[in-house]
């Protein structure tokens, strides 16, 4: 049984259909990141789960119960915003327990929870800083801490990072991730964030003009993307007309093994290559000749346009092993690991 559902769910919002006939299905414990370009709905998803707007059809299920038409105060969820939303007045103890306060659950109880709510995100002793007082970092793991004080039966992410540097974005998403797993919390995470979404997520689900284009792992998702537009969204994709026969694909001259995710056996298709499955070598076939266009240094890695019979290649290439200059002739080897077929393209 589905913990969280929703059941054919639409959203309108006058002639403007934002999310259309969606059905979602998450398991209890499990955490799905919405990933979309904006304007997809996946925002708008998060707010009908919340109760911030009412589906203008079907119906959402939290633990059974129906609580489409139920109030977010009665829906035993919490959601962690991305401005925090922190009381600047109260201190961090008082932010912390301020839902079990209006619960009315007694003071010495509330003290023991919020110190070890502080604990579990690694602020033990905060408890009377305001939050003028702390980082923008720690500012969000106190709103994890609100939520996570509360146990509620669904937690809610609304772009929890954005506001965040690099380096705390990383600590802070594997923070949530081990959070999430230790409380077995039952979690929807809308991001705009790619690496973010394949770095918390036990399952992914891709939105574009508020219908799903496709659900499941991260790894499958990067790996067997099933429409152009999930392969281009989910990273950087060279595609290529390609003709399969049997156990192989022809690519411009270049023979590789028939992709997994290809049915397929006969006839034409199109064969998908990532940036980073494609090396470059001093000698090789005449298949694989090609030449360097553009180079662009990105730090640990170069990114390497080459000209393979007449169409553009993007390549990653490790910038401690070679540096690659415009003009260059090079041999390029495609590995069938960071390959994917699209059928009917």
């Amino acid at each position: 049984m589905p913990f969280l559902e929703l059941r054919n769910v639409s959203k309108r919002f006058g002639d403007n259909t934002v999310i259309d006939s969606l059905d979602l299905a998450i398991p209890k414990g499990e955490l799905v990141t919405l990933l979309g370009p904006s304007g997809c709905g996946k925002t708008t998803v998060l707010r009908l789960v919340a109760g911030l707007e009412t589906p203008s059809d079907g119906q959402i299920f939290i633990d059974g119960e129906d609580v489409t038409h139920l109030s977010i105060q009665q829906r035993d969820i919490c959601m962690v915003f991305q401005s925090y939303a922190l009381f600047p007045h109260m201190s961090l103890g008082e932010n912390i327990g301020y839902g079990l306060k209006m619960l009315g659950t007694p003071k010495s109880e509330i003290k023991r929870r919020v110190g070890e709510a502080l604990e579990l995100v690694d602020l033990a002793g905060y408890e009377n800083r305001f939050v003028d007082q702390i980082s923008g970092g720690q500012q969000q793991r106190v709103a994890l801490a609100r939520a996570l004080i509360l146990k509620p039966k669904v937690l809610l992410f609304d772009e929890p990072l954005s506001n965040l540097d690099a380096n705390l974005r990383r600590s802070m998403r594997d923070k949530i991730r081990e959070l999430q797993t230790q409380f077995n919390i039952t979690s929807l995470y809308v991001t705009h964030d790619q690496s973010e979404a394949f770095a918390v997520s036990d399952t992914v689900l891709v939105m574009n003009k508020g219908h799903i284009m496709q659900m499941g792992a991260p790894q499958t998702l990067y790996r067997q993307p099933a429409s152009r537009f999930m392969a281009g969204f989910m990273g950087d994709a060279n595609i290529f007309p390609a003709r399969v026969s049997g156990d192989t694909v022809d690519v411009l001259g270049y023979r590789l093994p028939r992709p997994e995710n290809l049915a397929l056996s006969q006839g034409e298709c199109a064969l998908g290559v990532r940036p980073e499955a494609i090396s470059l070598h001093a000698e090789g076939a005449e298949s694989q000749r090609c030449t360097v266009q553009q180079v662009v240094y990105m730090g640990p890695q170069y990114e390497v346009t080459v000209d393979w019979h007449g169409q553009p290649v993007l390549l990653q290439i490790n910038a401690t092993r070679m540096q690659p200059a415009p003009g260059d002739t090079f041999f390029l080897e495609i590995h069938p690991w960071g390959t994917f077929a699209l059928e009917n393209v």
